[in-house]
């Protein structure tokens, strides 16, 4: 999986087409990713502790990683591996070439 935490996205297809996030949890043994703001549930919270909410809330449920692109300078790219200067594996964006 390419996509890592605090990576900017956007959704290619499902029901928030469009929208952008940033990833806040990576899910590799289920390629999911947690986007914000992408794929709210409603789910119904009873408060536990004085403290706490109770009531809907909504939560941010993880996403296929299949399902998002990466955003670099505006556009969604796609990503790769190259090899920089001083021998450390680097990601790209693949039509350009730029270091991510």
């Amino acid at each position: 999986m390419k996509l890592r935490k605090g990576d900017h996205v956007r959704v290619i297809t499902g029901k928030d087409k469009g929208a952008e996030g940033v990833v806040e949890r990576v899910y590799p043994k289920t390629n999911k990713v947690l986007v914000s703001g992408v794929n709210t549930a409603a789910k119904h919270q009873v408060a536990r502790r004085a403290n706490e909410q109770s009531g809907i809330i909504d939560k941010d449920m993880p996403i296929d990683a299949s399902n998002v692109m990466f955003l670099h300078k505006g556009e969604t790219v796609r990503l790769g591996y190259s090899t920089n200067k001083q021998g450390e594996k680097v990601r790209i964006a693949r039509p350009s070439g730029d270091e991510v």
